[in-house]
């Protein structure tokens, strides 16, 4: 007696190849969608920190010491806590709490240099299972200045 062949039917093969296609292109909108917000939130930042470290060495750059020791050749020594109120007085102007809820800041002053660094989370618009909740993204801008 013949032995028969059973054929193997191929048939829901070709869904499942395009149900998984389906998930990874899905995933891969979500990565470059979320990936665009991040980024725009960092420029944003960085526009903020910019500003913020030109207004922070504007305010720190007191001249206390131009009167003591004269004008300086190159640079204006930083003043700390003139620097930091200066930054704060710049954050609270722009407004940028509300732009970028939950904004922290740090300045940090070394001689003539001040550095800003700030960070805000920010609220992806698409979730990636794994991915963090709340991201935080950050920025850093310096400034000196100059006698002209």
């Amino acid at each position: 007696m013949p032995v028969r062949r059973r054929s193997r039917s191929e048939a829901g093969q070709t869904t499942l190849l395009i149900v998984g296609f389906a998930v990874v292109l899905m995933m891969l909108v979500a990565v470059v969608v979320d990936a665009s917000a991040a980024y725009l939130h960092r420029q944003g930042l960085a526009n903020l920190a910019d500003g913020a470290a030109l207004a922070g060495a504007d305010g720190g750059a007191t001249g206390s010491d131009v009167y003591t020791q004269g004008v300086p050749d190159d640079r204006l020594r930083q003043q700390a806590g003139a620097a930091r109120a200066a930054v704060e007085t710049y954050l609270r102007a722009t407004g940028a709490r509300q732009d970028f809820p939950g904004l922290s800041f740090e300045v940090a002053v070394d001689g003539d240099r001040i550095s800003v660094r700030v960070a805000a989370p920010v609220d992806l618009p698409l979730r990636i299972p794994g991915s963090p909740d709340r991201p935080v993204v950050a920025a850093e801008a310096a400034a000196v200045i100059t006698p002209g």
